[in-house]
C-alpha cells in the first residue's frame, strides 16, 4: 500500500512538473512539425532544436522539417501542412496581402503570429585568398551564392547588391552546399541572410580562412532607405573571423502557427519555448532575442489566441484587435 501511494504520488508530481500533461488535450495532434530552412541555416538548427524540445516536454512527436524557408513555410503553416513554421517579417507581409511568389494572389491568413525570434542580418562571406574585402571589391560576374530560392536572403539580398551597383551571376542551395562551393573555388561569395553564428560560416572559419564583409555606412543607409530593414551589428565574438563589430542589416524573425491549432496547445507551446531563455540560448545563441519584450516587434500578423494568451499573462499588452479571431 505505502509503495503504491508513493508510486501515485510521485505520478502526481511528474504530471504536475510537466503542467500539459493534466490538461485537457482536446483536439491536440499526435505530431508535429516545424518549417525550418535548409540544412547549415541558422532556421535549421534553431527551428529543429526547439521543435525537439517542444515534443520533449508536451510529450508528443514532433520536430523540424527542412524547407525552402520563410515563403514556403508562410505557405505550409497556412494550409495545415506544418503546425509551425519560422518566417521573416518582410516574408510575412507579402504573404498576408498575396504576393508571396509561391501563390501569388493567395491571402495566407491562416498563418498566426506565435513568438518572436531573433533578427536575421544579412552579411557577406568570402575566402581570405580572393582578396575581397569590401562589396565594391567584388568584382563584376562574381558568381554570388544566395541561399535556398525563395528564401529571405534570395529574396532580398540580389535586390540590395544591385542597389549597391554589384553586377553578379546569381546560384542558389542549402548553406552547407554554398559553403562547399566557395570553399572549392565555384564561388566568390556567399550572401547570407540568417540568425547569427550562421552554421555554414562556423564551420567555413574551421576548414580555412574567411573574409565577413561589413557595409560602409553610406551602403548601410541606402539599403534601410530602400528596404524593410533595420540598422545591425553583428558583435566581434560572434566569430573568430572578427576582431571587432561589423555594419550589417536586419529583418526580424516570428514562429508562427498555424491559427486553426487549439488554443491550449499553441499556449503550451509557446510556454514551453518562452519561459525558460536559457534553454533556448543552449539550443542557438541567436535566441538570446526571444524575450517577451520583443513581442511589439510584430506590427500587423496577427497572434494565435493562445500565444497571445501566454504573452499578455507575462508581461506583453497585445491588443484585442491583434489577436485571430477577435477582429
Amino acid at each position: 500500500m505505502k509503495i503504491s501511494k508513493i508510486i501515485g504520488a510521485a505520478t502526481i508530481v511528474a504530471l504536475s512538473a510537466t503542467g500539459a500533461f493534466a490538461q485537457d488535450r482536446t483536439g491536440w495532434p499526435d505530431s508535429f512539425t516545424v518549417g525550418t530552412a535548409s540544412q547549415g541555416g541558422t532556421y535549421f538548427a534553431y527551428g529543429s532544436g526547439w521543435a525537439n524540445l517542444v515534443a520533449e516536454e508536451l510529450g508528443i512527436s514532433g520536430g523540424g522539417e527542412v524547407t525552402g524557408g520563410p515563403m514556403q513555410n508562410m505557405a505550409l503553416v497556412h494550409t495545415g501542412d506544418a503546425a509551425f513554421g519560422m518566417t521573416t517579417m518582410g516574408p510575412a507581409r507579402e504573404s498576408l496581402d498575396g504576393t508571396n511568389p509561391i501563390a501569388p494572389g493567395l491571402k495566407m491568413t491562416n498563418a498566426c503570429a506565435m513568438f518572436p525570434m531573433y533578427q536575421t542580418p544579412f552579411s557577406i562571406t568570402t575566402l581570405k585568398s580572393s582578396g575581397i574585402t569590401s562589396v565594391a571589391d567584388i568584382p563584376e560576374g562574381a558568381k554570388i551564392g544566395f541561399g535556398p530560392a525563395g528564401s529571405t536572403s534570395d529574396t532580398y539580398f540580389p535586390k540590395m547588391l544591385e542597389t549597391l551597383g554589384v553586377k553578379f551571376e546569381r546560384r542558389n542551395g542549402g548553406w552547407s552546399d554554398l559553403g562547399g562551393q566557395l570553399q572549392d573555388g565555384l564561388l566568390d561569395v556567399i550572401a547570407f541572410a540568417a540568425g547569427v553564428p550562421v552554421p555554414a560560416v562556423s564551420q567555413l572559419e574551421v576548414q580555412t580562412e574567411v573574409n565577413i564583409i561589413e557595409f560602409t555606412e553610406e551602403e548601410q543607409a541606402k539599403i534601410m532607405e530602400a528596404y524593410p530593414v533595420s540598422n545591425f551589428q553583428i558583435k566581434a565574438d560572434t566569430y573568430t573571423t572578427l576582431k571587432e563589430p561589423a555594419r550589417s542589416v536586419s529583418m526580424w524573425n516570428f514562429a508562427v502557427a498555424n491559427c486553426d491549432l487549439p488554443e491550449s496547445f499553441v499556449y503550451e507551446a509557446t510556454k514551453v519555448v518562452m519561459s525558460d531563455n536559457a534553454r533556448m540560448v543552449n539550443i542557438h545563441k541567436a535566441a538570446r532575442s526571444t524575450v517577451v519584450e520583443n513581442w511589439d516587434k510584430n506590427t500587423f500578423l496577427p497572434w494565435h489566441p493562445g500565444a497571445a494568451k501566454w504573452f499578455n499573462e507575462n508581461g506583453a499588452s497585445i491588443p484585442k484587435d491583434m489577436i485571430h479571431g477577435s477582429m
